[in-house]
């Protein structure tokens, strides 16, 4: 699987994404900046978390207008698979690649620690190495992460399935214990229609390694290997 990590000014994950991506390939990642208006053709770009811009404005919306999100829309319509983490979430729905938005948390407060996740379907290319239902735990780091859609949208993600990931207790109850955000019906990761484009909060780059206090995020990288080799 030959992937991409696209680089803004800003972004501060991208080197564990790339860490993860190799430790689970044996092969360095591209990597992209914002300013490149094409790159190599590539199996997987990866628009990864960090302070794009400084987050002025709102965070991601003006990364989703740098030169290379141009690119990376028209390989998404060619069905290219696009990973948004965190920050990378945030700028792949202000480009228009995903619906709903993300708001500032719910107690206006930064965030960072380890939560729950639920697996919503394993019928995807990034999450077929999970069981649905299954609870993972991975780490969160942000202030934005309070994803919003009106109910139209939420009735759609739900029918069609396009739910990745929801915050949860450890026992996998879906409530506003588990929800470190205040995400609605405690979302913690979207896809497209074609589930070719996810966007996720946490921080699966985070959890791939036990001395890192976790290796549930593993899977999710070995989905796509085992989805695009």
């Amino acid at each position: 699987m030959k992937a991409a990590i696209l680089v803004f000014p800003g972004s501060n994950r991208e080197g564990d994404v790339a860490k993860a991506i190799e430790l689970v390939t044996g092969r360095k990642p591209q990597m992209i900046w914002h300013g490149d208006g094409d790159f190599e053709k590539t199996d997987l770009i990866v628009v990864p978390g960090g302070f794009s811009y400084g987050d002025y404005l709102r965070c991601g919306a003006m990364a989703a207008q740098s030169p290379v999100m141009a690119e990376v829309r028209k390989r998404a319509a060619q069905g290219v698979p696009v990973l948004g983490i965190c920050n990378g979430f945030q700028i792949v729905t202000e480009a228009g690649l995903l619906p709903g938005t993300l708001m500032r948390n719910e107690k206006l407060k930064f965030i960072c620690g380890d939560v729950h996740l639920r697996v919503e379907t394993s019928q995807s290319l990034f999450t077929n190495r999970y069981q649905a239902g299954q609870v993972v735990k991975v780490p969160v780091a942000h202030a934005e992460g309070n994803y919003f859609a009106d109910e139209d949208t939420l009735k759609k993600l739900e029918d069609r399935g396009q739910i990745a990931f929801r915050y949860c207790s450890s026992d996998g109850t879906i409530d506003t214990s588990g929800n470190p955000n205040g995400s609605i019906r405690n979302i913690a990761g979207v896809f497209n229609e074609t589930k070719t484009v996810m966007g996720l909060m946490p921080h699966p780059e985070n959890a791939v390694e036990p001395m890192f206090g976790g290796s549930d995020g593993k899977a999710l990288f070995e989905s796509l290997v085992e989805a695009l080799s």
